[in-house]
């Protein structure tokens, strides 16, 4: 079946009455058998963009791909009462797996990177209906100073934003210097707003920070690895081989808590590893999908 060579939009409904927006790559409209559907949730503060690339491949592998904003991020509902912890992530996650489930006949496959991926692990750990999980440069227990530097670029900019386009190009390439910067800015607009004081902002809800304050508790690293050990589905962990946050002792202890798991180190790729190579990316979650069967 030849994919779709332009997605279609999807409005979904997170876990408070949300509206979550999102691209469909792939055909979920024809006759015949629903195709596999693959779940993408990106990492914080990014938006469905993040994954076009990869959801591109995945319909061209004869699969239908769903890449969603998350909430507070992108064109999908800013919360009003600023409700941007874990679990609400979690939930939405779950609410929308049950939804393409109902859609499709069955559970979809997700991907999460690093905020999505520590959505689903929670959600899979409570239940949700997955066929299987990959978590891509995530495990319950990270770098912290990795951690603080991701955090450090988003706060940077949260509030003030940028004068100018380039002038976020230019800070996104003085964060992420082994990438080689994109010939035009126009994508990067896709990850922008344009304010009516004449300033461009990261295209999410800058409360969503204030959200993620319990990820380094205790607490949470107990309840993340207690989700893991939960974990009956097939799994993939796909790690950033030069990653800040995801280290081998990381993976490893993933790995020993999960031991069904499969695991890929993606060489040349740092925490954002389908940015920095897409191309294994890409390549390892295809064949991890592929061995689920059709």
């Amino acid at each position: 079946m030849t994919a779709h060579a332009t997605p279609h939009a999807i409005v979904l409904t997170g876990a408070a009455g949300n509206r979550l927006v999102g691209d469909v790559f792939g055909d979920d409209q024809g006759a015949g058998a629903p195709l596999r559907a693959v779940l993408l949730l990106h990492g914080g503060g990014q938006t469905r963009y993040a994954w076009r690339t990869t959801a591109a491949r995945i319909a061209q592998a004869g699969m239908t791909a769903y890449a969603i904003d998350q909430r507070g991020h992108g064109d999908s509902d800013w919360i009003a009462d600023g409700a941007y912890g874990f679990d609400d992530f979690a939930t939405d996650a779950d609410a929308m797996a049950r939804t393409l489930a109902a859609r499709t006949g069955r559970p979809p496959v997700v991907v999460g990177a690093s905020l999505g991926g520590i959505a689903a692990l929670l959600a899979a750990g409570q239940g949700t209906p997955f066929a299987a999980l990959v978590l891509v440069d995530i495990t319950p227990r990270v770098d912290m100073e990795g951690v603080a530097k991701v955090q450090g670029f988003m706060r940077a900019h949260a509030v003030d934003g940028f004068g100018s386009v380039d002038e976020a190009a230019a800070a996104v390439a003085a964060y992420l210097p082994h990438r080689k910067p994109p010939r035009s800015t126009e994508g990067l607009k896709k990850n922008l707003r344009l304010h009516g004081d004449g300033r461009w902002r990261w295209h999410w809800d800058p409360r969503f920070l204030d959200g993620r304050r319990s990820v380094n508790t205790e607490r949470r690293e107990a309840e993340l690895v207690a989700a893991a050990r939960r974990l009956a589905i097939p799994t993939l962990l796909v790690r950033g081989a030069s990653s800040e946050l995801v280290h081998e002792e990381h993976a490893k202890e993933f790995l020993a808590l999960v031991p069904h798991a499969t695991f890929v180190d993606v060489s040349g790729a740092r925490h954002m590893v389908a940015g920095d190579r897409n191309d294994q990316f890409a390549a390892a979650i295809l064949a991890f999908i592929g061995k689920l069967g059709p």
